[in-house]
């Protein structure tokens, strides 16, 4: 792990394209500003921790395929 030290209004660049500012520091808070490409996506630890999590589960098959596509017939049905 890279560790670097910033002051209110200085930054770092990650590769060409994304810069992170400290934009204020308030007690034990750092607010960051960041700015990178639109089709880079940007989150907190815990929401990109949580879209990891749902996908992971949306991928999971489900052991007895055929059963399973049964049951979507079933709900067709109703």
């Amino acid at each position: 792990m890279l560790v670097l030290t910033r002051k209110v209004e200085e930054s770092i660049t990650i590769g060409n394209h994304i810069r992170v500012s400290v934009l204020e520091i308030r007690g034990n808070q750092v607010r960051l500003g960041i700015r990178a490409p639109k089709d880079i996506s940007v989150n907190r630890t815990e929401i990109y921790e949580s879209i990891i999590k749902e996908n992971v589960e949306a991928s999971k098959a489900p052991r007895d395929l055929e059963r399973f596509t049964e049951d979507l017939k079933l709900d067709n049905i109703k």
